[in-house]
C-alpha cells in the first residue's frame, strides 16, 4: 500500500550544472532548490553534493539507472529522510525542518501505485479526499472532474484489483491531484505501460504543467519516453548529477567536446566491413546495433569513411551523425562518471 498524499489537520559549485542553472532569465525563482544536498548510508554516498534548481511550470526529468540516487533525492525532498549534509526547499519551505508543510503543496506518485483492491476507483479517491480533510461536496466534485480528466470515468465503479497497471497509473494521477498540489513528484510513471497508455499518460503529464502550471519532477531510467516531454533533464551517475540542461544544450556541449557517433551500414555486410570501420583511425569503439554499426569517435570521420568505402569496394547504404538523442547523451556522461570514480559505469544501465 502506498503512502497516501496526506495533508495533516546558491549558486551551484558543480561545473557542469552551474552554467545551466544560471541560464533562466529575469527574476525567475526556483520552486524546487537544493544546495549541497548529500545522503550517506555508512560509507556509501547515495547522493553527493546535489545542486539543483527547478522552476515553476517546468517538467524536469531526473534520469539515471537504478541505484543512481534518484529515489533517495525524492525522499529528501519529501522530508521522508534527512540529508547528511546540505539543504532542500520546495516553494521556499525547508524540506527537512518543515516536511508537513512541504507535503501540503506536494503530491507524490510512487513507481508502483497502490490502492485498496476491494474498493472502487471512485471510493479510493474519496478516501484520499477524506484523509486530506476536504469537505464532502468538494470531494465529490473533484472525483468526477479528475476521473474524467484522466480518462477513468468508465472504470470508476470497478474494484481497483481489476485494474491494469496503466489504469492504476492514471488513477494515481487523479489521486495525487485530489489535494490540488503545486508540485508533483513522479517515480517511474511510465514503467510497464503499453505504448498507447504511455502516450496518454505523457499527454496528461504535459497538460499538468502547461495548462495547470504545476511543476513536475519525474524520476526515471526510461530515457526515450521522458525526453519527449521534459523541458530539462538532470543526468545522475553514481549519486552525482553529471549534467543538467535542455537536451539540445547537452547535445551541443558533446559536439563541442568532439564526441561523435556515426550510424553506418554498407554492402557487403561482412567481417571486412567491421574491420574497415575499426581501422578508420581515431575510432574509440565500433558496435553493432540492429542493422547498423555505431562508430564512436572524437572526430568527424565521415569524409575518411566515404573515401575508404570507395577505395575498398564497399557500397555505403546508410550514414547518419548521431548525438542529439538522450540515449547517446546519457551514455557519454555515464562513461565520464566511470572515468571519474574508476569504475565500469557501463554495467547495469537500462535503456528502453
Amino acid at each position: 500500500m502506498m503512502e497516501k498524499n496526506l495533508v495533516p489537520a546558491a549558486e551551484s559549485e558543480n561545473p557542469v550544472c552551474g552554467a545551466v542553472l544560471q541560464e533562466p532569465a529575469g527574476e525567475r525563482i526556483p520552486l524546487i532548490r537544493t544546495v549541497g544536498l548529500t545522503k550517506e548510508y555508512g560509507t556509501k554516498r547515495a547522493v553527493s553534493d546535489l545542486n539543483l534548481e527547478i522552476y515553476s511550470g517546468e517538467i524536469f526529468g531526473l534520469l539515471g539507472p537504478n541505484g543512481a540516487g534518484k529515489t533517495t533525492t525524492t525522499l529528501m525532498l519529501l522530508g521522508l529522510t534527512e540529508p547528511s549534509a546540505g539543504e532542500a526547499w520546495i516553494d521556499g519551505i525547508d524540506c527537512t525542518r518543515d516536511p508537513i508543510h512541504v507535503k501540503k503543496i506536494t503530491g507524490y506518485m510512487p513507481d508502483n501505485v497502490g490502492f485498496y483492491g476491494d474498493m472502487t476507483g471512485r471510493e479510493n479517491l474519496r478516501f484520499t479526499g477524506r484523509l486530506n480533510g476536504l469537505p464532502g461536496d468538494l470531494i465529490e466534485r473533484r472525483c468526477e472532474e479528475l476521473l474524467e480528466r484522466v480518462g477513468m470515468t468508465y472504470a470508476a465503479d470497478q474494484k481497483t484489483s481489476t485494474y491494469s497497471r496503466g489504469m492504476r497509473q492514471r488513477l494515481g494521477v487523479a489521486d495525487v491531484l485530489m489535494k490540488d498540489p503545486k508540485v508533483i513528484i513522479m517515480d517511474e510513471p511510465t514503467l510497464g505501460i503499453d505504448p498507447e497508455g504511455m502516450r496518454e499518460l505523457m499527454q496528461l503529464i504535459q497538460n499538468l504543467a502547461k495548462k495547470d502550471g504545476r511543476t513536475i519532477l519525474i524520476s526515471s531510467h526510461q530515457l526515450y519516453q521522458i525526453q519527449q516531454i521534459c523541458d530539462r533533464v538532470g543526468l545522475f551517475v553514481e549519486g552525482k548529477l553529471m549534467a543538467c540542461g535542455r537536451i539540445d544544450e547537452l547535445a551541443g556541449q558533446m559536439q563541442q567536446e568532439g564526441y561523435q557517433v556515426l550510424e553506418v551500414a554498407g554492402l557487403p555486410d561482412n567481417d571486412g566491413l567491421r574491420t574497415l570501420l575499426e581501422h578508420l583511425g581515431n575510432v574509440d569503439a565500433v558496435e553493432r546495433e540492429g542493422e547498423y554499426y555505431l562508430v564512436r569517435s572524437r572526430f568527424d570521420l565521415r569524409r575518411e569513411l566515404m573515401r575508404r568505402f570507395l577505395s575498398e569496394g564497399y557500397t555505403l547504404t546508410h550514414l547518419r551523425q548521431r548525438g542529439s538523442d538522450l540515449d547517446e547523451i546519457y551514455r557519454r556522461y555515464f562513461e565520464r562518471g566511470g572515468e571519474e570514480d574508476g569504475t565500469d559505469s557501463h554495467k547495469g544501465m537500462r535503456r528502453s
